[in-house]
């Protein structure tokens, strides 16, 4: 599909709107033309708000006056228009966000709920369950973000290697049969990045609310490895207003008794050990090297170390995944009773591999695999808290963040909604700067691997010197 954008700067809002309906189509954005070639999308703004769609030997057209938001506009004549070619809704209407719970919280901390969910249904053409469930992610994480104040930051690690790479995967990571003589080399780079963070954030006199472990798969490292990890950031910050302190232990055939241990003797509250699925096939075809069975042994280990905060991750949608398999996997989850479980929906990197077919059915699937998870997540006594949008999700959904009362991670709700400032160390992590008086936003990106990482080391440490200039010309 060619989309024409013709004298309006709304380009990447309608391209990704479109994405959301051309699942398995390519669309090319085309700014400069001399005809119009077939099928296509036409955006234009003159005297008007015009959307114009040439395809399958019909042609559409709608518009609208102009308005003090031709963008809204324009995103509602488009989704009108697809809307009514496809046959199709989506359930989160105009929105292509990637936090639309930060949308209705400022929203309704200026106009009101009740407006605020008339506006997500009546304009931004959001369904009323998806409405609803922003309402409830809303309340969820009122508590934490309350807690959030003007010198409160958050500390996120990144350990960016893993056992293997999983097909689906869009994070910055290596393959640790590919980069394992790499981690020697990182890790003490790692604990000087840290302890040059932590003088920043002493000098600036912050307040450390929770820290992060992420990857990656953290617990790619040793026992030792993790031990002077754990032990430079209990040295180097002060602890003592942190709330919690996550480790991902995401890939099962990664864990080890030692390996527990070693977080368990540290400040650690908080693990994730991530199936992903319960569906041995299914794994196999994705590119992970353990099984089902090596998940449970797993998280039984870590419940007889002690663990009493443990989340899982699964994927709905994966390829060869059913309703029906799925379905077995929430049983196991329901079995095992982790305090929290985060259910995403896959994110396709390259759709094109999709014919037609294909995407109806695997789109199909994957919505009754997150209703189903819904019911028996919220029969099993866990809420939403805290919920994301990723680009090209299969039908259009969401990936959510489910815990049991008392267990939300307020780092979660702080990554998410971005309440305050994000410290992070490592290959692939970014620092987010917030201004809390004003919303602004500033990000310093650390080189994203691990071989740039250790041989730019002093140029990574020169870059993070901005947090301390920020907090100067901001948060005073």
């Amino acid at each position: 599909m060619n989309l024409y954008i013709d004298n309006h700067k709304f380009h990447y809002e309608m391209e990704n709107l479109c994405r959301a309906f051309l699942f398995t189509e390519e669309v090319t954005v085309i700014h400069q033309w001399n005809t119009l070639e077939a099928p296509y999308i036409l955006t234009s703004v003159y005297d008007e708000v015009r959307v114009e769609l040439c395809a399958d030997g019909e042609r559409r057209e709608l518009t609208a006056p102009l308005s003090d938001d031709d963008e809204l506009q324009m995103g509602i004549l488009l989704y009108r228009l697809l809307s009514a070619h496809y046959h199709r809704e989506l359930p989160w209407g105009i929105l292509t966000g990637v936090r639309p719970i930060k949308l209705f919280s400022r929203l309704a901390d200026k106009d009101g709920e009740e407006e605020t969910q008339r506006y997500f249904r009546d304009t931004l053409l959001v369904s009323a369950e998806k409405t609803e469930l922003a309402k409830t992610v809303r309340h969820n994480q009122r508590a934490i973000i309350e807690r959030s104040g003007k010198r409160s930051f958050s500390l996120y690690v990144s350990i960016p290697f893993c056992p293997t790479r999983c097909s689906y995967c869009s994070f910055v990571s290596q393959s640790i049969e590919k980069a394992k003589k790499l981690i020697e080399e990182y890790v003490p780079l790692l604990l000087g990045e840290i302890r040059y963070t932590a003088e920043l954030a002493r000098e600036l006199d912050l307040r450390l609310e929770s820290v992060y472990i992420g990857g990656g798969t953290p617990t790619t490292l040793n026992a030792e490895q993790l031990d002077l990890l754990l032990s430079e950031i209990e040295t180097d910050f002060d602890m003592s207003r942190c709330a919690e302190f996550t480790v991902e232990a995401g890939r099962p055939d990664t864990v080890t008794r030692e390996k527990l241990a070693a977080l368990k003797k540290h400040a650690v509250t908080r693990i994730s050990i991530n199936p992903q699925t319960f569906n041995d096939s299914v794994l196999e075809h994705i590119g992970r090297k353990h099984n089902s069975q090596q998940t449970i042994d797993a998280f039984r280990l870590a419940r007889e170390l002690g663990f009493d905060n443990i989340n899982m991750d699964l994927i709905a949608g994966l390829t060869t995944d059913t309703p029906e398999s799925f379905e077995r996997t929430i049983g196991i989850i329901r079995e095992l009773d982790p305090e929290s479980v985060t259910v995403h929906t896959l994110a396709v990197k390259r759709s094109a591999r999709l014919d037609s077919a294909d995407a109806v059915r695997e789109q199909a699937y994957t919505a009754q695999m997150l209703a189903y998870a819904t019911v028996q997540l919220t029969d099993g006594g866990y809420e939403p808290y805290y919920l994301y949008r990723q680009s090209k999700m299969l039908s259009n959904l969401e990936n959510i963040g489910w815990a049991k009362p008392g267990y939300f991670s307020p780092y979660n709700v702080y990554i998410m909604e971005e309440t305050h400032s994000i410290l992070a160390c490592g290959a692939g992590a970014v620092t987010k700067l917030r201004d809390t008086a004003s919303d602004y936003l500033e990000r310093i990106f650390n080189f994203k691997y691990p071989y740039e990482y250790i041989s730019r080391f002093d140029e990574l440490l020169q870059r993070k010197q901005r947090v301390k200039s920020f907090y100067g010309e901001y948060n005073e």
